[in-house]
């Protein structure tokens, strides 16, 4: 291959398959390519599938196992970290790159540690409030945690030197939004209300929040426009219970127009998921959010305290999230004047829109200026 003399540097970007992880690593990565920089991305075959993220980008998927199971499922665990390690470091080989940085999940594991084998400079961003598994496996052998939260859980003192407080990093077009007002509620205008469970969906909002709807008093019932996601299997079953009820509501399975949902929206109810913690937060819009309670270490949970503590939303714990609980919160937000825009302001105050240049810092710190490079390969997969 031939090289050439190039101010480039080359990043190898590690993320498992959820949007949770993909959605910073894809926003550190658009603003790497903004500064000039070569960017790869090692997932899983989950998160080659989430569409609008990496798109053109080179994608590399590799095995690796999730540690689970028992003492077979540690084993073939093993080996497939074991093989997807092999496979990262000959990515190492081929793209030198000037740092690799993981974003959580089992499959930025193999890459970390091929970055650590080589001697590759390597970090990890943390987007929740408590450190994950693989996080807290590599703290001590990183050479940077970037976190999105002044007080993680998890977090051994003794790794505090090595911490980086940049946020959680967005999309561009979320990032837009900031500069636009909230869309205020008015006594003659529609009230808009966005629900989502994540890059999954979530049932249980399937359940509770068109009947929690169905509760509010007329003024509001009357102006309701709905828009949310719903899981496959659930999608016929909440399209009839809304026309039983009178609700105007659109549906959908997988929304990847989100930043114009949440530029429409005047309330959003959702699940805690890091991501959209960071989007709300930068786009100022008020939320009821219900924690996923099976999350790794409860970690939804932890996510939600600063912007409940700040007043910019309210959560709900799923045992108590009922259709009477849900439609009390939602007066509270809604049947007060300004209650909706005061809650739009402290989420916003919230919100780190500097995430992504923030941490795109921290990693431009690895590396030298103008070096021999072989440019990245484009769109391969590893099998």
């Amino acid at each position: 291959m031939e090289r050439t003399m190039t101010a480039s540097r080359h990043y190898v970007l590690a993320a498992g398959g959820t949007g949770g992880h993909m959605v910073p690593a894809h926003a550190l990565g658009a603003e790497l390519i903004a500064r000039g920089h070569s960017v790869a991305l090692v997932t899983d075959e989950r998160g080659a599938r989430i569409p609008g993220l990496f798109e053109g980008m080179a994608t590399h998927v590799m095995p690796a196992g999730r540690i689970a199971g028992g003492p077979i499922g540690w084993l073939r665990a093993g080996r497939s970290i074991l093989a997807g390690r092999a496979m990262a470091r000959g990515l190492n080989r081929q793209v030198r790159p000037s740092a690799v940085i993981g974003f959580g999940g089992y499959p930025a594991l193999p890459a970390l540690l091929a970055a650590l084998k080589d001697g590759v400079p390597a970090m990890v961003h943390e987007q929740n409030a408590i450190l994950g598994r693989v996080n807290r496996l590599l703290a001590g052998r990183v050479d940077i945690i970037a976190t999105a939260y002044p007080d993680v859980q998890r977090l051994k003192p003794a790794h505090a030197g090595k911490v980086r407080l940049v946020g959680n990093p967005v999309r561009k077009e979320v990032l837009a939004l900031r500069d636009e007002p909230f869309p205020a509620l008015t006594e003659d205008g529609q009230f808009r209300v966005l629900v989502t469970g994540g890059s999954q969906g979530a049932t249980i909002l399937s359940t509770v929040v068109p009947d929690g709807l169905g509760l509010l008093p007329l003024g509001l019932r009357r102006n309701l426009k709905v828009v949310q996601q719903c899981r496959p299997e659930d999608i016929e079953d909440v399209r009839r219970r809304y026309a039983e009820l009178g609700i105007d509501a659109e549906l959908a399975t997988y929304m990847q127009d989100m930043p114009d949902r949440l530029r429409w929206s005047q309330l959003v109810i959702a699940r805690a998921g890091a991501s959209t913690i960071a989007e709300l937060t930068v786009a100022g819009r008020p939320a009821i959010l219900i924690p996923l309670p099976s999350a790794m270490d409860d970690h939804q949970t932890a996510n939600v305290v600063e912007i409940v503590d700040a007043g910019g939303a309210r959560a709900i714990v799923q045992s108590v999230f009922t259709p009477v609980e849900l439609a009390k919160q939602i007066q509270k937000l809604a049947g007060e004047p300004g209650a909706l825009a005061e809650a739009a302001a402290r989420m916003r105050e919230c919100g780190r829109p500097d995430a992504a240049s923030a941490l795109a810092d921290v990693v431009e710190s690895y590396g030298v200026t103008v070096r021999e490079t072989a440019p990245a390969p484009r769109g391969s997969v590893y099998a």
